[in-house]
Formats: structure tokens, C-alpha cells, sequence
């Protein structure tokens, strides 16, 4: 299983066209809706073949180049990962260097936090993982 671009050793993985990696599909749909730009399946299409399998970070750069494009940086991104199981604390300061490193960023500016719901709803059942992501983009300089 992929969460945050890092490969998390666990029983069950995600299913998805491409890594299937939640957290950063979270993050990417909110940094394109801040910016009234759609949802990452209009950009990233699962029915197109190049996206099978790639990278959430490929993606991820795909859209930072989008929103540079329209004049903005990352301010910040405050995001939490909803799992009962696995344990994610361990794997959060790489997640966050991950992320720091594509969002072109300071790892200051990324959060990454990690909940159950007391096996409550889809995620407590070990169902599914939930992501969830908040950004705040500046206008770039110059």
C-alpha cells in the first residue's frame, strides 16, 4: 500500500487506476479545486492508459505545474489520513518530505496526520482508507 508516496508494508492494499495512493489524491483534488480547475479525473482520466500504475507524486508534480501556471505557490496543506489499521505514525515525516519535495515547498508547510473512527463507517470495518486535504495557495511572486 502507497500513502504519501511511501510504500507501507500491510496485508491489504488500494485499488486504483493508478497507485491508488489516497492521501495524495486528496491533496491533489484540493489544490485543483481551490483554483476552480476540476477534480484530478478530468486531468487524470482512468479510462487513459498512461495513467495506469504511475505515481501519485508523478500526478501530484503535474498539478503544482498547473497551478504555477496559474500565477500561485503552496502556502500550506493540512491533511489527515482516515485507517483503523495500519499504524501510519512511523511513516508520517517521510510522507511529509514527499510531499514537501513535489508540492515545491518547505516541509514546514505540510501536515500529515493520521485517525481511526473508532471502527466506525467503511474505514473502521478496514473497508477502505479515507484521505482528507485543505490547501492555501498564495499568488507567486514576481
Amino acid at each position: 500500500m502507497i500513502l504519501g508516496g511511501v510504500n507501507i508494508p500491510y496485508e491489504r492494499g488500494l485499488l486504483g487506476h493508478s497507485d491508488a495512493d489516497v492521501l495524495i489524491h486528496a491533496i491533489m483534488d484540493a489544490l485543483l479545486g481551490a483554483l476552480a480547475l476540476g477534480d484530478i479525473g478530468a486531468h487524470f482520466p482512468d479510462r487513459d492508459p498512461r495513467y495506469q500504475e504511475i505515481s501519485s507524486l508523478v500526478l501530484l508534480g503535474q498539478v503544482v505545474d498547473l497551478i504555477e501556471a496559474q500565477g500561485y505557490c503552496v502556502g500550506n496543506i493540512d491533511s489527515v489520513i482516515v485507517a483503523e489499521r495500519p499504524k501510519l505514525a512511523s511513516f508520517i515525516p517521510q510522507m511529509r518530505l514527499n510531499l514537501a519535495r513535489a508540492l515545491k515547498t518547505a516541509i514546514e508547510n505540510v501536515s500529515v496526520k493520521a485517525t481511526t473512527t473508532e471502527r466506525l463507517g467503511f474505514e473502521g470495518r478496514g473497508e477502505g482508507i479515507g484521505a482528507q486535504a485543505i490547501v492555501c495557495l498564495e499568488k507567486a511572486n514576481g
